[in-house]
This record gives C-alpha cells, sequence and structure tokens, in this order.
C-alpha cells in the first residue's frame, strides 16, 4: 500500500497546490513498464524545453498491478508546438484539441495542460457550455496544478515525471487506490453538469478496477441521468462500447440499471425490463452480456451487431405486435416494418453505424428462417455471412428459457457437426417437417372467349 489513506469525510476531494511526490524508491514504477514510444515522446517534448508527463490511467493501472493499454501524455506545449516538434503527428478534436503521434499501430495522445474554462478567451483558448453547465468546446490551456483539477478522478491525476521519474499525486489519488474508491475531483454535480458522460465513466471504472464508488460521487447519478440525453448520440456509441466490450459487460449492465443510466442509452428496453423485472427479457439481456464476457476474457471475436441484435430484440418484438394489430400486416410484414422503426428510434440515442445495423438485420432476419429446413434450404442457410452469429443468437434464446425452441436449436446443433451426407439424410428425415408453408395463392382463370 503507498501512500495515506482515504478520507471518509463527506468533503469533496481537492486538488493540492503542493502536490504529493512519490520518489521512485518508493512507487517501483519502472520506466520498462511503459510504452517505448511514450518514453520517446516525453523526451522529445523535454528536449525541445516543455514539461511532459504520463498521466492517468497508464500510472493507476500499474500501481493496480494491471497491464495499461494505453499511455496518455500531458504537456504544457501546445497543440501546434506539439505538431512542429513530431512529423508523424495529427491533430484532432474540436471541444479539445489534441495531438495524436502515430507509430504504427500504437498512438500516443498528447493533451495540452487544461485551464479554468472560465478564463478569458483570446485566439487559443475558447470555452462554450450549454445551459447546463455542459462544456461544448474547451480549449483552454493552464498549468499542472490546473489540469489536475480538471481531471474527472482522483485516481486518474497522477503525474509520472520524467525529469527525476517520481510520480505527482495531486487530488490523494493514491489514497484512493488504497482505499478502492472512485472519487470524483470537485464538486460531483458541478462536474457530471460539465460532461455527463463522466457518469458512465465512474461506472466503467468502478467495475473495471473493482472499486466501489464514494458516497459524494455516488449521490447524484440517478438524479442527474436524464443530462446524458443532451449526449451527442455518436459519442454514446463509443461509449456503449467501452462498457460492453471490455470483459465487465454484466457488471456494466447492472451498476447502470441500478443508477438509471441505461435508460438513457436503451429506453424503449429499459422500460419493458422495469415492466417484468424478473422475467424472460432481464435473463436474456444478462446472460447475453454474460456469454459476451467469457468470450472476451477468453479472447475471441466479438461483433457489436450481436450486441444491439439483443439489446433492441424485445423492443422490435413488442413494436411486431403492435404493427400487426393496428394495421392489420402478416407477422412478416410487420416485423420488417418494426426493424425500420427500432433502429431509427434507437438512433436518436444511440448512433450505431450501418456496418452493425446491417449485421443485425441479419441476425434477426434468420430466426425467422431457422424453422425452414427442407430441401436445400439449411444448406443455403449456412451459407449466409451471419448464420453462425443467428446460430449462437438461437442459443441465446434457449439459454434465457425460450424451451420451444429446444428442438430447433439441437436440430442445428447436430446438423453443424455432420459432413454433408449426414445433413442430407438429418433433411430427408424431417419430411414435410422444416417445409415453408408460402403462401396461398389464387388460381387465375382463364378468360371466357367472348360470345358471337
Amino acid at each position: 500500500m503507498i501512500g495515506p489513506t482515504a478520507s471518509t469525510t463527506a468533503e469533496h476531494t481537492q486538488v493540492s497546490a503542493q502536490p504529493l511526490i512519490i520518489g521512485r524508491n518508493e512507487h517501483g514504477i519502472s520506466r520498462k513498464q511503459f510504452s517505448p514510444n511514450a518514453i520517446k515522446v516525453l523526451y522529445r517534448l523535454k528536449d525541445g524545453g516543455f514539461d511532459a508527463y504520463l498521466v492517468g490511467g497508464c500510472i493507476r493501472d500499474i500501481l493496480l498491478g494491471q497491464q495499461p493499454k494505453d499511455f496518455d501524455v500531458v504537456t504544457n506545449a501546445t497543440p501546434d508546438q506539439v505538431k512542429k516538434l513530431f512529423r508523424n503527428c495529427r491533430l484532432i478534436g474540436r471541444r479539445f484539441r489534441l495531438a495524436h503521434i502515430v507509430f504504427g499501430r500504437e498512438i500516443i495522445e498528447v493533451a495540452t495542460m487544461r485551464g479554468h474554462h472560465e478564463a478569458a478567451d483570446d485566439k487559443n483558448q475558447i470555452s462554450q457550455s450549454n445551459e447546463q453547465g455542459q462544456l461544448l468546446r474547451d480549449n483552454v490551456f493552464g498549468s499542472i496544478e490546473e489540469d489536475a483539477e480538471r481531471r474527472d478522478f482522483s485516481i486518474n491525476a497522477l503525474y509520472y515525471s520524467i525529469n527525476d521519474f517520481s510520480i505527482h499525486d495531486y487530488a490523494n489519488g493514491l489514497a484512493a487506490i488504497n482505499a478502492r474508491q472512485i472519487e470524483m475531483i470537485g464538486d460531483p454535480q458541478t462536474r457530471y453538469r460539465e460532461d455527463p458522460v463522466r457518469m458512465l465513466r465512474a461506472v466503467r471504472f468502478a467495475t473495471k478496477l473493482d472499486m466501489s464508488i464514494a458516497p459524494a460521487t455516488e449521490q447524484p447519478l440517478t438524479k442527474l441521468a436524464n443530462l446524458l440525453d443532451n449526449i451527442p448520440p455518436a459519442r454514446l456509441f463509443e461509449e456503449t462500447l467501452k462498457l460492453f466490450l471490455n470483459g465487465k459487460a454484466e457488471a456494466n449492465f447492472l451498476m447502470l440499471r441500478k443508477y438509471g443510466l441505461f435508460k438513457a442509452l436503451f429506453p424503449a428496453l429499459d422500460r419493458i425490463l422495469d415492466s417484468n423485472p424478473d422475467g424472460l427479457e432481464f435473463a436474456f439481456i444478462r446472460q447475453m452480456f454474460r456469454n459476451t464476457d467469457a468470450r472476451i476474457n477468453a479472447e475471441k471475436k466479438v461483433t457489436p451487431a450481436f450486441i444491439f441484435a439483443a439489446l433492441l430484440w424485445f423492443p422490435l418484438l413488442k413494436i411486431t405486435k403492435t404493427l400487426q394489430a393496428q394495421e392489420q400486416l402478416s407477422e412478416y410484414d410487420a416485423f420488417a416494418q418494426a426493424m425500420n422503426k427500432v433502429l431509427s428510434e434507437n438512433a436518436q440515442h444511440i448512433a450505431v453505424p450501418k456496418r452493425f445495423t446491417l449485421g443485425a438485420r441479419d441476425i434477426w432476419h434468420i430466426q425467422h428462417r431457422l424453422d425452414k429446413r427442407s430441401g436445400q434450404r439449411a444448406y443455403r442457410l449456412t451459407q449466409q455471412p451471419r448464420f453462425k452469429a443467428a446460430y449462437d443468437f438461437l442459443l441465446l434464446r434457449v439459454e434465457a428459457g425460450e424451451k420451444q425452441h429446444q428442438e430447433l436449436a439441437n436440430w442445428w446443433t447436430d446438423y453443424l457437426k455432420q459432413d454433408i451426407n449426414g445433413q442430407k439424410d438429418m433433411v430427408k428425415a424431417l419430411g414435410n417437417q422444416g417445409a415453408s408453408k408460402g403462401r396461398r395463392r389464387t388460381r387465375r382463370r382463364s378468360p371466357k372467349p367472348a360470345s358471337e
């Protein structure tokens, strides 16, 4: 355990002008644990006459015994000054300007130290917020102390200096790590209003790091959950991927539901879950996330198309029934229209790219074709690009409680194990079972010859 333990008072976590400095011999972190490219960036900035630190997650994760995935750098050089030092640099972002230093597949993100957004505007310092206090543009530069104040959680306000290899702790972050608590820096309500996505980050860090959310940081979550409605759908898509593709999807789902945050992401599904808390729908979603975690932790591939197909499945079925009743449509036609409607409604909250919505559509379509197995239908279905995902979707439905499809799932499982001759025998054994009913056609009569 390094440093002091966290305070248990209800006071907000504040940044100190005099940081706790942990020397190289005390923290035990070696430069070998950092990306060599990140170290190159630090030395290039230092040689250019600028201050530079590794900051945030990479320091936090190493102290927790985890392997960091990203190495972020903070400096007092402006984005334009960074770009002049690195030919492999590109500037991104509007809300806050960032420099990406590209080393093949690895990107080292370099941010200029942020200042208070109340600072006076000039050509390099632009800040703008809306009526709810949410920051829209935030290109305000400042000192390292001000930058620490602008960090979200105390565990992320840790800075590694390349000058003497020490860690500078500005917000009692080491104590929070030792106490295993997620603590907001400053007043949580104000900070959540500045950027409501911080509520999702609090949940994600708590599950990822196996920590609890400190009481003062936790208290406003349910009250302010609706602020997520102001976040652009494209940004919420990225945050959703971080929540559900990190190996902690089930825990994140349960915590999002606990604080009322899931409603802002998937309102239609959230209403269905509320109406039947212990029903099939909840079991299905939870099992899907549990299976997703198992695949990710086993380093197997997971496609967002499958996750979104599952999350929108029950809203899709509900809309289908409504259209059948209101517009007297066939199940097939109602299902086709419902797919368009559920994806359109979802896009108002989360902007899922077309490549994933097309995948979700394929998975849904195949669910209606899995029982049509006569002739060449079964073989042709297996040649569809999304068949394996659709088959897994059927297994998930059965696993969650749809036992009426157990026999169909068993048949497909056996079919996929057979060689071509065995598959033909299985189809023959079905007889008329598994054949498509088709649509009844009205027989046309030949027109009678005109009487003379």
